[in-house]
């Protein structure tokens, strides 16, 4: 399973589209643990990409603080489950409070 989650300046970026990279986090579902992380630069922002970046990545999931209408629509196609609003700033605390049931999400801070 994979993981995306957007962070500018080492924390999770509050705006999906607009963030410097992205932590791709591989993890043992089984194990509930990470067995891979990696950070890589976001492409230039350009309407309807970054799904079809992500999903050509393997992503499974996007954890992300706030991500517009269009963008959620594009992931759903593809499979890829979102989860918006989420609270924590740490990449891989938010990736394991996930997979462990205690991720703390607020509303889409994009609406």
């Amino acid at each position: 399973m994979r993981y995306a989650v957007p962070v500018s300046g080492g924390v999770m970026c509050p705006h999906f589209g607009h963030c410097e990279h992205f932590a791709l986090i591989d993890v043992d579902e089984a194990k509930k643990e990470i067995i891979k992380k990696e950070l890589v630069p976001s492409p230039e922002h350009q309407p309807g990409l970054l799904p079809m970046w992500l999903a050509e990545r393997g992503v499974n999931f996007v954890i992300a603080g706030g991500m517009g209408m269009s963008a959620q629509a594009l992931f759903q196609q593809k499979g890829v489950k979102v989860v918006l609003g989420a609270l924590e700033n740490d990449p891989g605390k938010a990736v394991l409070n996930h997979l462990n049931g205690r991720l703390a999400t607020g509303g889409n801070v994009c609406d």
